[in-house]
């Protein structure tokens, strides 16, 4: 099948370029290997809860700042609800609590109780950082990656303020530490920052380039703390949505094998079922790794280029829990999201982040209960080990995480009602992230910024987003990569690329919290909320029982229409639809139903699909 455009990997960048070229009116498809898209943006169930895979602190919503995202839908005219978090984080050092609140003044107060002697250079730094951040990032928005900036925007913007441009400029190929260094003295608080940039550059104040630890120091105060109301189901089913609503094709459960290549040019992809795909134009979203080791042939590029992708060092590969516990052992004002440093003097396996946004976000678990994801560093030898010795690790890895986690809220390990823990290997299989690295090539000088992957490269009709590009990692950045992906292609083809209006509609809404089932699509007509409703019960196993070995894509069709995605639902059914008495054996096979549990009603949500005109 041919199509104007091919995007490789259904993460958030693929999925913002598919979704901005599909409203162009380009024929796209979008491959995946997983069966859910999103790539680290999604969510498993385990009973009637509901988890993120790993991407759940949002950035970029608001109103100013770094607001890709909601730049993004608003150019796709498409509706999100968005909640937002009072506290952006909390960060737990050497006994204390410190909380990053939206007004940096109150955050750099806070800061200094902890730091007291530092108290006039903390508000001189974020005073200084907050006032160069204005002057580039909010007065003059723009969204594209550095190696796809407008010159003369650029230009334009630099004129006006000459001495900010100058001092962000000046801090390209100068480490964190090289900036702080000009502002503090107390070794302790070089641990702090070292906490940070470990956190948003997977680097260390020593390693991380200052420009863009400048950025990410100040940017959530600006722009905001998120989460989809409903899950980070809705984030990529929506931009789903617009890729299917135009016309577009979701390939899932498919894996890109090999670039296809004619007269020395990329010409379409070989698809792990020995089918090909051929468009004029890919758009790549993966890994550098699995880009020049993998998919294109070392007949077809320079070793030399291949030696620099295998160089590139990646980021700690990472263990993720998730865990239900019993809701009274989190403490009422604890924050959705809680970095705990176990170790202030350096980077070890005690230090670990953790998610429980159902604090804001009630339709995640029952009454009584909250989530628990928990993403931390982890230094064990996975490659090699045997599936006794993995399972054990497993287990041990699974406790570790719960110790640690159990200083910050005593009684934790007793109230877990439910936990499993994902390895490295688990977020190689299911995100295709190299050895389990989740923010790709690391952000370090000498791999930074023009040193990385850039959204142009060897061949004139291939381009690349994600989180080896430029921007490196982050769903802002992400998103931003696959938006330069997407405008560099419109330029090229001599359509409309997508630039900043400050007359735009506004398609994101922020809703109220604690955001309760209830709440969920109170914008949608009646008939549309019931059968959303019973679709999002659907467990989305990774081997469904209603179906098991059948074409029909339940799971596919009910994740769908969870999200609204009812054209691309319709479409889902169409490939391989099924009789009446199918849908009902459907329904008695139905996990719900095996559990003694009222099952998903597959045939209420089928019939609503077939009065649907695609």
């Amino acid at each position: 099948m041919e199509y104007d455009v091919i995007i490789i990997g259904g993460g958030l960048s693929g999925l913002t370029a598919g979704s901005l070229l599909a409203k162009r009116k380009l024929k796209v498809a979008v491959i995946d290997k997983s069966y859910n898209p999103g790539g680290s943006c999604g969510v498993f169930k385990r009973g009637n809860v509901t988890f993120d895979q790993g991407a759940a602190m949002l950035y970029g919503f608001g109103e100013h700042g770094f607001n890709a995202h909601r730049f993004v839908f608003n150019c796709l005219e498409e509706p999100i609800d968005i909640i937002r978090h009072d506290i952006l984080y909390c960060v737990n050092f050497k006994g204390r609590r410190i909380r990053f609140w939206a007004d940096v003044d109150k955050f750099a107060d806070e800061l200094s109780d902890v730091f007291p002697s530092e108290k006039q250079n903390i508000h001189r730094f974020y005073n200084d950082m907050m006032k160069m951040y204005r002057h580039i990032m909010v007065e003059t928005p723009t969204y594209s990656t550095a190696d796809e900036t407008d010159r003369k925007a650029a230009l334009k913007s630099m004129f006006r303020h000459p001495v900010s441009y100058a001092r962000f400029l000046g801090l390209l190929n100068k480490s964190a530490k090289n900036l702080l260094l000009k502002y503090f003295s107390d070794p302790e608080i070089f641990n702090f920052f070292d906490k940070l940039t470990s956190t948003y550059c997977y680097a260390t104040v020593v390693e991380a380039p200052a420009v863009l630890a400048a950025v990410m120091f100040v940017d959530n105060h600006v722009g905001g703390s998120y989460y989809p109301a409903g899950s980070t189901l809705f984030l990529p089913g929506k931009l789903e949505q617009v890729i299917e609503e135009n016309g577009g094709d979701m390939l899932l459960g498919r894996e890109a094998v090999s670039l296809l290549f004619e007269n020395e040019k990329p010409s379409g992809v070989l698809l792990d079922d020995g089918s090909t795909l051929k468009a004029p134009y890919i758009v790549y979203s993966g890994t550098v790794w699995n880009l020049y080791d993998k998919l294109i042939a070392p007949s077809h590029t320079m070793q030399k280029r291949r030696d620099w992708a295998m160089r590139q060092i990646p980021t700690y590969p990472s263990v993720v829990l998730y865990a239900v516990v019993d809701r009274d052992v989190i403490p009422e004002d604890t924050a959705p999201i809680e970095m705990l440093v176990g170790n202030p003097d350096r980077l070890d396996e005690s230090e670990v982040t953790a998610y429980i946004l159902s604090i804001d976000d009630r339709t995640l678990c029952a009454e009584d209960e909250h989530t628990i994801v928990a993403i931390g560093p982890t230094f064990e030898k996975w490659d090699d080990a045997e599936d006794l010795s993995y399972q054990s690790k497993k287990l041990k890895e699974q406790g570790r995480l719960i110790d640690v986690i159990e200083k910050r809220f005593p009684g934790f390990s007793q109230s877990v009602r439910y936990s499993e823990v994902a390895t490295p290997r688990t977020i190689e299989r299911y995100a295709m992230k190299n050895g389990g690295a989740v923010a790709g090539p690391k952000q370090m000088l000498g791999q930074h910024m023009f040193r990385r992957l850039h959204t142009r490269i060897e061949w004139d009709n291939l381009f690349c987003c994600g989180e080896s590009t430029v921007m490196g990692t982050g769903t802002p950045t992400v998103t931003t990569s696959g938006l330069s992906a997407a405008n560099v292609l419109l330029k090229k083809l001599g359509k409309e690329p997508y630039v900043y209006n400050e007359n735009m509609k506004n398609y994101v809404r922020i809703v109220d919290k604690p955001f309760t089932s209830d709440m969920l699509y109170e914008t949608y007509a009646e008939p549309e909320k019931a059968v959303m409703r019973q679709a999002l019960r659907c467990r989305l196993c990774e081997h469904p029982s209603c179906t098991q070995r059948e074409p029909t894509d339940i799971r596919g069709i009910m994740r769908r229409t969870a999200v609204g995605n009812f054209v691309g639902a319709k479409k889902c059914w169409l490939k391989a639809p099924a009789d009446s008495s199918a849908l009902e054996r459907y329904e008695a096979n139905c996990v719900c139903a095996r559990e003694n549990r009222t099952p998903v009603s597959i045939g209420a949500v089928i019939s609503y699909l077939d009065r649907i005109i695609v």
